[in-house]
């Protein structure tokens, strides 16, 4: 069966998130389109990838910015259709396991609502300050031969706009109403870095019956729980005891314990660690910290809602969190999922080094000006989102067809390492000619697209003839 094949049953599973037949069929063009295209051009580059006629531009971004599809209904229903396409997903203790991260996307445009100055804390060679988007994002692991894959599930900008001076959202917030979007269905542990270790996370997650594994920062301290001895004494009972420093952790070697790494592609290492069950006063509650010792990468504190979940465990799930970065790489420069570049004609011209824009004080036509723009950037990047997540399911699934359809060459090829993002595209792009032209008389989504075709610009689907 042709690769396209199984993309298109796959995302015909989303039909059930657009109002119209032909809404989901613009949406599915666009995410073929995101999927084959070598180049990050917004809009324009889906039109050339999928040698539409010019005057489909207008319907793409039309499509865009219609109300036929919300992002967040769209969210929901991926997060479940990712469920039942991939056969074999992380669990630990039953727990499906879901990490979430930040990004930032650079964006010049003076005319794009949410676009402000934003600080870059990162050792790589990037500038400190850029002006752009900050978004966070929620992907959950599955296996695939050998590997974990971090399929992305939803992203949404979460800064650079101002509703309300009453507001006092924050970005724990926010990243707890995303988790609520995906509405996963399952209990799960989230992964995440040093700054989602807030109390505000931890009580959001229990009360769903769901747990944390996070990273602390050295200067953290806890409490040892409060022994009562004697008499009970007036008053409320007291909770904390003794105060400690995590990094007094690190310091009695007596307590150590020595075990091969769990960390994925750690061979022949050995860690230190130390597990402590203390109060954490931003939780109210006693919280598992575990002190690593590793002999490269040196020390770190790690920190589990569970205390049933295993010491290993916790240092394993934690180890995973990279996953979703290197997801993050691959979403910006193999897929596009953030290359939009949708501009507002009303809105006000934004000045170098902006911070957020405040809304309150303007109209109400203004306010659903930038409504509609932000749903068009959220759509967009759901469109990405899938496109992303298909191909990580072709190549779970199907990896051997997508090797068969390659038809490049690539130097070195891992066993048990499945093809990557671009692998998969590439596989793709090589057949989607023979898709289109073989199946035009019974696949409604090849006919869509052939009957949206320039024919003056069909010399790639001549040769595939």
């Amino acid at each position: 069966m042709s690769l396209w094949i199984h993309w298109w049953n796959a995302i015909w599973l989303l039909r059930p998130a657009c109002s119209r037949t032909r809404s989901f069929m613009w949406f599915a063009t666009a995410v073929a389109g995101l999927t084959v295209r070598t180049e990050m051009l917004g809009v324009t580059s889906v039109v050339r990838a999928l040698k539409l006629h010019a005057r489909f531009y207008d319907r793409l971004l039309d499509h865009f910015h219609s109300d036929a599809i919300q992002p967040d209904t769209f969210a929901a229903l991926w997060a479940r259709i990712v469920l039942r396409l991939f056969p074999h997903p992380l669990r630990v203790n039953g727990r499906l396991v879901l990490v979430g991260d930040g990004i930032k996307a650079a964006k010049r445009g003076k005319k794009m609502p949410a676009v402000k100055l934003l600080h870059q804390q990162s050792e790589c060679n990037k500038p400190e300050y850029i002006m752009g988007h900050s978004l966070q994002a929620v992907s959950i692991l599955m296996h695939a031969a050998k590997s974990v894959f971090a399929v992305p599930l939803a992203m949404r900008i979460h800064e650079g706009l101002v509703w309300s001076n009453r507001d006092r959202c924050t970005l724990l917030d926010k990243m707890l109403t995303l988790l609520g979007i995906v509405d996963i269905g399952q209990a799960f542990y989230f992964v995440a870095d040093a700054y989602y270790a807030s109390g505000k996370i931890i009580n959001g997650l229990l009360d769903q019956n769901n747990h944390l594994v996070t990273r602390v920062k050295s200067n953290a301290v806890a409490y040892a729980p409060h022994v009562q001895h004697g008499p009970k004494k007036r008053g409320r009972p007291r909770i904390y005891a003794e105060k400690i420093s995590l990094k007094s952790l690190f310091k009695d070697k007596q307590a150590r314990q020595d075990a091969p790494s769990p960390v994925y592609g750690e061979n022949n290492v050995t860690l230190q660690y130390r597990t402590c069950d203390l109060l954490w006063r931003p939780a109210a509650r006693i919280v598992r910290f575990v002190a690593v010792i590793h002999p490269t990468r040196g020390r770190c504190l790690l920190m589990c809602t569970d205390t049933t979940l295993t010491t290993l465990e916790i240092i394993r799930l934690y180890g995973l969190r990279f996953k979703i970065e290197h997801s993050f790489k691959q979403a910006v420069r193999v897929i596009g999922s953030l290359a939009y570049h949708f501009w507002m004609k009303k809105m006000k011209p934004l000045r170098r080094r902006n911070g957020n824009q405040y809304l309150h004080r303007e109209s109400l036509d203004y306010r659903n000006a930038v409504k509609r723009k932000i749903n068009a950037y959220h759509l967009f990047i759901q469109a990405g989102i899938v496109s992303q997540g298909l191909v990580q399911y072709l190549a779970a699934v199907f990896p051997q067809l997508v090797w068969d359809s390659f038809g490049s060459w690539l130097r070195t090829i891992r066993p048990g390492i499945p093809p990557s993002e671009l692998v998969v595209a590439t596989a793709l792009r090589q057949r989607l000619p023979h898709f289109l032209l073989d199946t035009a008389e019974n696949n409604s989504f090849a006919k869509f697209i052939i009957d949206r075709q320039d024919s003056d610009k069909l010399d790639l689907f001549r040769l595939a003839e």
